[in-house]
């Protein structure tokens, strides 16, 4: 079983004895991660010439524990215990290992680590099969009075990987793999202890950050515990419904590990959520702005912070990709190896057709929420330059609706739902060219509304206010007459590029209740039909209505349920007056959280609730993950603790 231990855009992923293989392919993780490259991928103890035997695996917790002794059997009890303690700082890892001797006579321990560091960027280790051309590199490997040091050269790329050791080891010896084995004798006193300290100093190419290592596993969980406190500070956790306020509590907690560094317009640092760990540990510009707004009402810094990150990294030009446009707000950044080739296009992607709006949205309710109009002025170029993008390259204007196409080499969808099959009729059919998504024009609507709100009372331009009002009233008219599909009573899930409807029944609905781009009677009618067998599994609304033939329990967008997706859909049934309903979608997710130690993942499995008692797992889930982790915040804001 794999552990991970996230802090900022650090995280490792160790085995159930403490222990790094350095697994490659196959979608698993295995690994110390900075800003998407393995500074560590080999980490794997021995004492006496064998790999110990596990007497507690590592558990949940910011810091990975596990005890271990050497091999025997029943006649021979062992003749020492070995306790490790490993944690994650910033572009750190520390580990203690104590070895206690339990016999009453002296004890010879010859203990060894292997230890490597290959740089692979996270890209290379997923499943999609891909490889990547990497000529010229260059690895070197220097030993150092106190442990070893792996360098790594591509080009103009630089990345270093330093471990030590107190005591330093005896011997750095060699493997015949690149690996290197650190060894040390330790002489233990009748029933004595020893104890080894080792940290590992990652430098990813072009972070001059210093990096302060820990000096111990209990300090960096003395940190975080620190940061946790400050997140859940203030917040009013609901008394009368103790499993909603413990599945706030370890969002909350997840929340403040989950925090990567970003840059302002001005270069100001930042702290902005993260996608998710492992494989989305970045600034994903859809997933911090919801994550942002969930997280609103009880922490307003989370948006303080991602507004003028995004506004920093907005498109300004045609040049970057073909997908990023004036005004266009960013839907990935990444640092990685291959992403600084141009090898994947994720460097600074602008694959999202609702990035843009959902950023309007937020510095609307942002300001809204606080009264703080000085972010709102000054981000009002970048607000208008959003608006201009949605009106021009986005399509409102000259098709009436937000439109994408799928990327060549990026994203072939580029809203929310943004796999290969997401978007399909109900038979699974996909369409071809253009893609008008419905939750998109909710998200646009909202965003021309809140930003004519910002026009009128902020930036006092009462004529670009009505302007945008009237843009989104035709948009509010348009959409009921061309999506809504009369003999089901719901919304296509889309238009394609002839304006037909696209006719699969998705969750997508309940993000129009949550943006209020529905008439009432209408808003009603699809809030209680989300409730219904086929779209509610028991533990959330799945992302597709069960009895299509486009349906699949086990697939990411084709009838999963996915913990984000039911937040807005129960702040979009709490708008309508849906009360009932929203409290079976938030009691739902409550109890499935309930059963994984109140952590929401980022998405399950769509299997029903009455004939699986317990919610099943989607295999390839990010197991911590932002959007998840605000959403019983959500769920507080829609339903309350009662």
């Amino acid at each position: 079983m794999t552990h991970l231990l996230v802090r900022g855009g650090t995280f490792a992923a160790v085995g159930d004895r403490g222990d790094i293989g350095g697994v490659r392919g196959g979608g698993r993780v295995d690994g110390l991660f900075v800003r998407d490259a393995r500074h560590l991928s080999r980490w794997q103890l021995t004492v006496d010439g064998a790999v110990p035997e596990v007497l507690r695996p590592v558990g949940e917790g910011n810091t990975a524990r596990c005890v271990l002794v050497p091999r025997g059997g029943r006649q021979e009890p062992p003749a020492y215990t070995l306790w490790r303690e490993q944690a994650v700082g910033e572009s750190s890892f520390v580990e203690s290992v104590r070895i206690t001797g339990n016999l009453p006579v002296a004890t010879t321990v010859r203990l060894a680590l292997t230890v490597d560091a290959d740089f692979t960027d996270q890209f290379e280790l997923r499943s999609d099969h891909r490889t990547y051309v990497k000529s010229g590199v260059v690895r070197g490997r220097q030993v150092l009075d106190d442990g070893i040091e792996f360098t790594y050269r591509r080009g103009e790329w630089r990345s270093c990987t330093t471990i030590t050791a107190d005591p330093a080891p005896e011997a750095v010896e060699e493997t015949g793999t690149g690996a290197r084995r650190l060894v040390w004798t330790l002489e233990l006193a009748p029933h004595g202890e020893a104890e080894l300290l080792l940290r590992v100093v990652a430098r990813p190419h072009g972070d001059r950050r210093a990096v302060r290592v820990p000096r111990s596993p209990d300090a960096v969980s003395g940190e975080l515990r620190s940061v946790e406190e400050e997140f859940m500070e203030g917040v009013a956790f609901p008394t009368a419904w103790p499993e909603l306020a413990a599945a706030c509590v370890r969002g909350l907690s997840d929340l403040a590990a989950l925090q990567v560094p970003a840059r302002g317009p001005d270069g100001e640092g930042l702290r902005v959520p993260a996608g998710g760990a492992p494989w989305f540990l970045a600034l994903l510009g859809r997933d911090a702005l919801l994550t942002s707004l969930f997280a609103l009402p009880y922490r307003p810094q989370l948006a303080a912070a991602t507004l003028p990150a995004l506004a920093a990294t907005q498109a300004t030009d045609e040049s970057a990709s073909p997908v990023a446009q004036p005004g266009k707000i960013v839907h990935e950044v990444r640092h990685g190896e291959l992403a600084h080739f141009g090898q994947v296009p994720y460097g600074r992607y602008y694959g999202s057709v609702d990035a843009t709006p959902l950023f309007l949205v937020l510095l609307g309710a942002y300001t809204e929420r606080t009264g703080d109009t000085a972010l709102a002025r000054r981000l009002e170029r970048h607000a208008r330059a959003a608006v201009g993008w949605m009106l021009d390259h986005g399509g409102l204007t000259a098709r009436g609706y937000l439109v994408y196409r799928a990327d060549e080499g990026g994203l072939a969808n580029q809203n929310w739902k943004d796999s290969p099959g997401a978007i399909c009729r109900a038979d699974g059919t996909r369409p071809s060219g253009a893609v008008m998504a419905a939750g998109a024009q909710g998200y646009a609507y909202d965003a021309l509304r809140r930003t004519a709100w910002l026009a009128r009372t902020v930036w006092a331009d009462g004529t670009y206010a009505a302007l945008l009002e009237q843009a989104a009233a035709e948009l509010r008219d348009r959409f009921q007459r061309d999506f809504w599909l009369p003999e089901q009573g719901f919304p296509a899930l889309a238009l394609d590029g002839d304006g037909q409807r696209i006719d699969a029944l998705a969750s997508d609905a309940g993000h129009l209740l949550w943006s209020g781009l529905l008439d009432k009677e209408y808003g009603e009618s699809v809030g209680r039909r989300l409730l219904e067998p086929d779209f509610f599994s028991g533990w959330g609304v799945r992302t597709l209505a069960a009895g299509q033939a486009a349906y699949h329990p086990l697939s990411y967008h084709r009838g999963s349920v996915w913990p984000h997706d039911n937040a807005l859909i129960t702040l979009g049934l709490a708008r309508y007056g849906l009360h009932d309903e929203a409290r079976a979608v938030a009691s739902g997710l409550v109890d499935a959280a309930a059963t994984a130690g109140h952590r929401l993942p980022e998405v399950l499995a769509g299997y029903g609730r009455d004939t699986h008692p317990e919610p099943v797992p989607y295999p390839h889930a990010c197991v911590r993950e932002s959007r998840s982790a605000a959403a019983p915040l959500a769920l507080l804001t829609a339903v309350g603790g009662a």
